[in-house]
């Protein structure tokens, strides 16, 4: 591959694409205001002497350009590029020849978006997923741990050309169980034993709601309680896999020495013992094997909402509940302390990392958030653009149900439609500044998510943001008393150290092939369907009775019907 740096342009400078944007800081109308108490929500508007602050610059969502407004796209220039990302420097996930994987600092974490986007999907962007690496192992020359927070769809592309292999996708946490933040797990899952990942399939997530059933019946029928929790959704998953992964176990799929039940438990920390939720043998990788935490847990008591903690690695993962939807979606916090030792010590140096996943405004994240006074390192958040704004992209560009003259008001179906999606749902970039106003410390770094991004889309929630707090974008140190906002993207890096956060763009190949698999160096049991010799066998499970043969060019050259060397 050519270097890109020599061959491919940048494109704008930061400061260039800031003012083309519209990302300039400009003039802030609120400071942050005060806390509240953990479980209430401020009411007092003489605290908030503008609770409801207008706009202070337009939002600007179609062609300004009125005398060829009916040949050109709406306001297509900034609704088709994200300039601030093309200023970021490119960060490469294929290493050179010591090493597959791009080398981590001892004390570094890295962040990299897979999926980024809220339905509908959109080519741009793939649905969630955010990989997170902690640390480095020199002997094994792999991160200390890794970890993969929602499985969107679309989001194994992506996995594969950042060159991370189904084998460091063995610990899945999900945040809830829509469509979006999930149905790339039957990739994952299906994929992962015909590739590197030879270890059971573990996927975190919340248990049952408990929402009553409004057609339930006495006496039959709908029950009064529905199993939405990750057990059912895990078992039921595993047996729809079932005819796939018959299909594929003339491959190996389980090595010895892999750790007992009650060792694993033991070595990762988990809230219960893991199990299988089939018969398929522990250890092997079509083993699929469900954490399921309770979602109403948020460390009231320390150490209840733990789901994760190796002392080995000095990674902890706990959970909290969240307001999406239905209950029982949650958000997940991640901690490293680069001493092992210290795990869990709050007072020792550590990273941290909050991933909210969907939620509305609400005080768990806050909390979480604060700290105890102590803050975060990043905390991601998703945000939507507002009800209109949706009415406005759903709508035809070349026709537009709304244009310049007819903006889209509250009376529209659409916008009813998408209000409801808000009021059940999303944070609103205006509610996700006045959540991001009341974190006292803020954040190093706060990453909106979940958010089609686009210079037109971006710049009208950084003006909402900032009529809450001040904020700026850029990966610069921001000035004294601003805090530091991105707006995330597939492929965005974000590599964290205790001195600085760097934000970078993956460089890939659209034609690349798999990832680098990292395979165990010791000899494999045999395959579920094998021979006699214990080798795999292609043909046990079909009828060969009606197929063409193949033949062996070296011995019957002139009655060969194709070669079997595939050529």
């Amino acid at each position: 591959m050519d270097n890109p740096k020599e061959t491919e342009s940048k494109g704008l400078t930061r400061r260039e694409a800031i003012k083309v944007s519209g990302l300039a800081l400009g003039s802030l109308a609120m400071g942050s205001g005060a806390l509240t108490g953990p479980d209430e929500a401020r009411a007092d508007t003489e605290q908030c002497p503008n609770c409801c602050p207008e706009p202070t610059a337009p939002c600007t969502w179609y062609n300004p350009d009125k005398e060829n407004y009916d040949k050109v796209p709406a306001n297509y220039a900034s609704s088709q590029t994200y300039s601030y990302f093309q200023t970021l420097d490119y960060y490469y996930p294929i290493a050179g020849t010591s090493t597959t994987i791009p080398k981590l600092g001892s004390d570094e974490m890295r962040i990299t978006f897979m999926g980024s986007m809220i339905p509908p999907v959109r080519r741009a962007q793939q649905e969630m997923s955010i990989f997170v690496e902690v640390g480095w192992n020199d002997t094994t020359n792999m991160p200390m741990d890794q970890f993969v927070f929602d499985c969107g769809s679309g989001v194994c592309a992506n996995y594969g050309a950042m060159n991370v292999g189904y084998g460091r996708m063995d610990k899945i946490f999900l945040a809830h169980l829509h469509g979006d933040h999930m149905s790339d797990l039957v990739h994952v899952y299906c994929f992962g034993p015909s590739a590197d990942r030879k270890t059971p399939l573990y996927v975190f997530g919340p248990s049952p709601s408990g929402v009553k059933n409004p057609l339930a019946q006495p006496g039959g029928g709908s029950p009064m309680y529905y199993d939405d929790g990750t057990n059912a959704f895990c078992q039921n998953l595993r047996a729809a896999c079932r005819w796939h992964s018959e299909s594929f176990s003339f491959q190996t799929t389980m090595y010895p020495d892999y750790p007992s039940r009650s060792q694993k438990q033991k070595d990762w920390g988990l809230p219960c013992k893991p199990n299988p939720v089939s018969d398929d043998p522990w250890g092997d990788a079509y083993a699929m094997v469900p954490i399921q935490l309770d979602w109403t847990k948020y460390g009231k008591k320390y150490g209840d909402n733990v789901a994760y903690c190796n002392t080995t690695t000095g990674a902890r993962v706990t959970h909290f509940p969240v307001i999406h939807t239905r209950k029982g979606s949650i958000g997940y916090k991640l901690e490293w302390w680069p001493n092992h030792l210290d795990t869990g010590n709050q007072d020792k140096p550590h990273l941290s990392m909050i991933y909210t996943s969907d939620t509305k405004p609400e005080i768990r994240s806050r909390d979480q958030a604060i700290n105890g006074g102590k803050g975060v390192d990043v905390f991601i958040h998703e945000m939507i653009v507002p009800p209109n704004i949706w009415a406005m992209k759903f709508a035809d560009p070349a026709n537009p149900t709304y244009g310049p003259e007819k903006p889209p008001d509250s009376t529209s179906d659409i916008v009813q439609q998408t209000t409801m999606v808000q009021n059940s749902s999303h944070s609103p970039q205006g509610g996700f500044g006045y959540l991001l106003s009341q974190i006292n410390p803020r954040p190093r770094l706060t990453v909106a998510t979940h958010f089609p991004v686009a210079d037109d889309t971006v710049s009208c929630a950084l003006n909402s943001v900032q009529q809450h707090v001040p904020v700026v974008q850029g990966n610069v140190v921001p000035p004294q008393g601003t805090s530091r906002i991105t707006w995330s993207f597939d492929l965005m890096v974000i590599t964290v150290s205790a001195d600085q956060i760097v934000e970078q763009r993956g460089y890939v190949t659209d034609f690349g092939f798999t990832p680098n698999a990292i395979l165990p160096s010791t000899k494999a049991y045999p395959p579920k369907y094998h021979d006699t010799s214990g080798a795999g066998d292609p043909f046990a499970q079909i009828d060969l009775s009606t197929a063409i043969p193949a033949c062996d060019c070296s011995t019957t050259p002139d009655k060969c019907n194709y070669r079997g060397d595939g050529y």
